[in-house]
């Protein structure tokens, strides 16, 4: 490499390596001893998480070194086996965030040998696990806690509100496919109940057969805050996962009216619920209507949108409709349902917005953020989105050939103030895969 480069200060070179990709910084890394020294910066390496799958053995004392250099406080483990686990805690012991990509009661074990815990992931069990106040060092550390597919030894929701409860500082909870046999309603209580600091729950619910016209349930009870006030719950975000409409009662909302944020993944689209009911029950509308202070709102499949559009709240300014064969007619109801929107993610998937495209920015014409495909929409279309003045950022969830010539365009139009990506954002290492969209 010429001197000159060589000249220039760290600190320029690690703001330059800051705005490139993890394969591009080991790229650059590879290419000499001067930038492998300034890559394992700890600043550039914030926000990403290792991979662990011991699959060729343990690993050596220099790549656990390298790893120390970069401050990583973040790794995804898929080993079962104790020694690796031990290895991990003696080699990383500042980890903060672990995700147990495969686990087991002999893995959960070496949990404890980590102190400094704060979020922790556990998927893919093979066996029933037991977790309890031994589980990790400091129970009363953790914020961040997420199950996926594991089994606990007792399918009532008295078996996960027992792995859970000893977490009482939790903020953030997300259990999925966790066995439990009983009403969502029931475990959302219980949960709530135990957990008085939590602010954002994920579940996937129970699909129990029912009819529609009426299912005596039993009545949990009000809710209790933190100091045992009714209806103080610090709530705000809730994701139901494979959700079908009958899955949670109608007036299920009222134990969370300060929700912020709902997202709600349907196990089926509108058409195959026709196929499937004859007349389905619309409960999202009712669960609209009891949310007034929500502010972002997901949907993915579900009931045709002119079931439940006119019941979205003014509030939302953050709305993602994952709905096949959204129309026109829908994009129109939704924007005068909100007309403070500033985010949005459309996605009619199989089928395409076309030229629907272009009504956009009639349609929402104070967005920032955007989210759609490019695929079958023309040209002219897709360049009238220029016309958003206040959009900053432009995410397209197909690429195309031609496409990068088509985004210069686009970004020339607005003088390049717009940033356009065609990859999606890094997405947080706790983040389940259950609710992909």
């Amino acid at each position: 490499m010429a001197q000159p480069a060589l000249q220039l200060p760290s600190e320029v070179w690690n703001h330059v390596f800051g705005y490139l990709s993890a394969a591009d910084k080991l790229n650059v890394r590879a290419s000499c001893k001067y930038f492998k020294k300034l890559v394992d910066h700890g600043s550039l390496w914030k926000d990403w998480a290792v991979v662990l799958s011991f699959q060729n053995g343990s690993y050596n004392s220099q790549f656990w070194a390298t790893l120390r250099r970069r401050k990583v406080t973040s790794v995804v483990v898929r080993s079962t086996k104790a020694k690796d686990w031990k290895q991990l805690a003696q080699s990383l012991p500042a980890l903060t965030t672990v995700v147990m990509d495969q686990s087991s009661q002999k893995s959960l074990d070496c949990l404890k040998d980590f102190p400094h815990l704060k979020r922790l992931a556990i998927r893919n069990s093979c066996t029933s696990v037991l977790l309890d106040t031994s589980t990790v060092s400091k129970p009363q550390q953790l914020t961040h806690f997420s199950i996926c597919d594991v089994a606990f030894p007792s399918r009532a929701v008295g078996g996960v509100i027992s792995a859970v409860s000893h977490f009482t500082n939790l903020t953030s909870l997300v259990c999925h496919q966790v066995g439990v046999l009983e009403d969502t309603i029931l475990m959302v209580h219980s949960i709530l109940s135990h957990l008085p600091k939590l602010k954002h729950l994920s579940l996937s619910v129970v699909h129990r057969l029912c009819t529609f016209h009426s299912v005596p349930r039993p009545n949990p009870g009000p809710l209790r805050g933190a100091h045992g006030q009714a209806g103080a719950l610090a709530l705000s975000s809730l994701e139901l996962i494979d959700c079908m409409d009958h899955s949670l009662p109608e007036d299920a909302m009222r134990l969370m009216p300060g929700l912020k944020s709902l997202a709600v993944f349907y196990r089926h689209s509108h058409q195959e619920m026709a196929d499937r009911l004859p007349s389905p029950v619309c409960h999202l509308t009712t669960w609209l209507r009891d949310l007034p202070q929500l502010s972002t709102l997901v949907i993915v499949k579900g009931p045709p949108v002119n079931k439940y559009v006119t019941s979205i709240p003014a509030t939302v300014t953050s709305l993602t409709l994952c709905i096949p064969g959204l129309s026109s007619e829908d994009m129109a109801a939704a924007a005068a349902q909100t007309p403070n929107l500033l985010h949005l993610h459309i996605d009619p998937w199989p089928s395409h917005l076309g030229a629907h495209t272009a009504q956009i920015p009639l349609l929402f014409p104070k967005l920032k953020h955007l989210k759609l495909r490019h695929e079958h929409v023309p040209e002219k279309d897709f360049l009238s989105l220029h016309q958003l003045q206040d959009l900053g950022y432009l995410e397209i969830l197909d690429s195309q050939p031609h496409l990068s010539e088509l985004i210069g365009k686009l970004q020339a139009l607005t003088n390049y103030r717009l940033e356009v990506t065609t990859s999606p954002r890094q997405r947080d290492v706790l983040s389940c895969q259950c609710k992909l969209y």
